[in-house]
């Protein structure tokens, strides 16, 4: 089979869109779908083709799916107007988003012969995406992940995760465990400080480099500390999502997952609040009442 060229990522959201501006970099030719017309003219201003619905999924040699639901990426790919219905004989859907191992398995069930599927989610957020520096889920027939892979170390490391469609999202399942909790204990800490009387813009770099820090620490401390207006890369909503979603596979496993639980009752509790759809490091906000 020849190396693909033609792309269709299909969700140019906060991570999408540089996940695209990306590909379109490394010399891909990049067509973004979105159905929100804001999105497609951000998207167009930065020099990427741009369509509604994905009509050149048709002439695609590689479709990247980065939908925020499991319901989203059914949506998206099943059905006469499906992504799997559009593609041609030899053409690679790949599933970036976060839906669970169930979702990403009923879509490759329903692929027609000659279609591949890929289990390919991603972590790392909008600054890894912006860097090219994501870290990549992979798993799905080995012989198709080493066809993409130009196309998916464009985007990042390749973490192989096995040949069953599905053992990426159990991957990324582990991940968002650790990350749900990880930005709630940090918002935890910083609401401490502050209680203390401590000035947690002091606080946050003496801790973060120390043996309590975390990525998210890191990263998310200093949009804690912006408060309600800061930068959106991903929302309250996400992580409720998530962590629900998380919460069903170890429920599913027969795992008791304590410490996830206490996370999502936060975020459950910012989106009750009425901060859904602000950044996920506002989930602070629980603690400053």
């Amino acid at each position: 089979m020849t190396a693909p060229h033609r792309i269709t990522f299909v969700g140019i959201g906060a991570i999408g869109l540089p996940m695209a501006e990306q590909l379109l970099a490394a010399g891909f030719e990049v067509t973004g779908v979105d159905p929100f017309p804001a999105q497609r003219e951000r998207a167009a201003a930065r020099g990427l083709r741009t369509e509604e619905a994905p009509t050149s999924a048709a002439g695609a040699d590689v479709v990247i799916c980065m939908v925020a639901t499991p319901d989203q990426l059914r949506a998206a790919a099943l059905g006469e107007q499906g992504l799997l219905a559009r593609l041609r004989d030899g053409a690679v859907l790949v599933v970036m988003s976060t839906v669970g191992p169930d979702a990403v398995r009923e879509v490759a069930g329903a692929a027609p012969a000659g279609v591949h599927v890929l289990d390919v989610p991603v972590t790392g957020g909008v600054a890894r995406a912006t860097t090219g520096e994501l870290s990549l889920f992979a798993s799905g027939d080995p012989a198709v992940v080493e066809r993409v892979r130009p196309v998916l170390e464009a985007l990042g490391t390749v973490r192989d995760c096995g040949p069953e469609v599905g053992q990426g999202q159990s991957y990324k399942v582990v991940n968002q465990l650790l990350c749900s909790v990880h930005i709630v204990a940090a918002a935890e800490a910083l609401a401490l400080a502050e209680r203390l009387g401590l000035d947690p813009e002091q606080v946050l770099p003496a801790v973060a480099g120390g043996a309590g820090g975390s990525w998210m620490l890191s990263d998310r401390g200093p949009r804690m500390l912006q408060g309600l207006d800061a930068d959106v890369t991903s929302t309250i909503g996400i992580f409720v999502k998530d962590s629900t979603l998380v919460q069903e596979v170890a429920d599913r496993v027969g795992l008791d997952v304590p410490v996830l639980a206490a996370a999502r009752a936060r975020y459950r509790a910012a989106q009750e609040a009425g901060w859904e759809r602000v950044d996920d490091s506002q989930v602070i906000q629980t603690y400053r009442g």
